[in-house]
């Protein structure tokens, strides 16, 4: 193993792929410089062994450069492993950001940009995935969360939600029967850069509705409070008081 991508103990590991040469060392050296360990990847392929062989903490992954259809390599990369995906692109349009986190993204970031924004959004995601929880496993009535194995059940059947999904519940879980703003799950979620980014929160929600049998036309356990924010009902059987979104 090359002193590069020798692999410090106890230190967050972040997975890059990127394949310009120029951009893939620029993030190595700030994410070093910012104490995490830095694994690198230039072809998609590369990323996924690298990510099953050493299981990184985080990957950031460049779309613009990745052969062949980037959002399902999203998804293939988001399936090879639990780490928070963070995807960098040039494509700075809506359906772009929304078909990346329909495919497993947990943030999407546009080009150029700060280097400082891309660093906090990075500790942001690591945050959530390495808050362990010591309680007990929670049982909701049709939900039951297990929060050591971070694992949650709807019924007898395990529900995958991804490391975002997964942080959003549990927003939800612990205020459960308030409504939470959109400005304020997307600073606990994502972090101060993102409380404009609503359209992180639409598809989160409709994601969240969907895996844990919630109708989204009339929602039971998530409930909107139109143009306000969301909230998880107090009792998960009762019908809807708030209007849907």
């Amino acid at each position: 193993m090359g002193p590069d991508i020798m692999i410090k103990q106890n230190i967050p590991c972040v997975l890059v792929i990127e394949k310009d040469g120029q951009d893939k060392r620029l993030l190595q050296v700030a994410l070093k410089a910012s104490g995490f360990n830095v694994l690198l990847a230039n072809t998609g392929s590369e990323g996924i062994a690298q990510s099953k062989l050493n299981t990184p903490a985080l990957t950031i992954l460049d779309i613009d450069n990745v052969e062949g259809d980037p959002f399902a390599f999203v998804d293939q990369l988001h399936r090879c492993g639990k780490s928070p995906v963070i995807v960098l692109s040039e494509r700075g349009q809506e359906h772009d950001v929304v078909r990346s986190l329909e495919s497993g993204a947990d943030d999407y970031i546009v080009k150029p940009f700060r280097l400082a924004e891309l660093i906090a959004r990075s500790r942001v995601a690591l945050r959530r995935r390495a808050g362990e929880e010591d309680e007990s496993p929670l049982r909701l009535g049709w939900l039951t969360v297990d929060f050591r194995a971070r694992a949650v059940w709807r019924g007898g059947e395990q529900v995958r939600l991804t490391p975002t999904e997964y942080a959003l519940l549990l927003l939800f879980i612990r205020n459960a029967g308030k409504v939470l703003t959109h400005r304020y799950i997307l600073d606990q979620i994502w972090g101060a850069d993102c409380t404009e980014e609503s359209v992180y929160l639409r598809v989160y929600v409709g994601h969240l509705r969907k895996k844990l049998g919630d109708d989204p036309v009339h929602p039971k356990h998530i409930l909107t409070a139109s143009k306000i924010g969301y909230g998880l009902a107090f009792e998960p059987d009762s019908p809807s008081s708030i209007d849907n979104y």
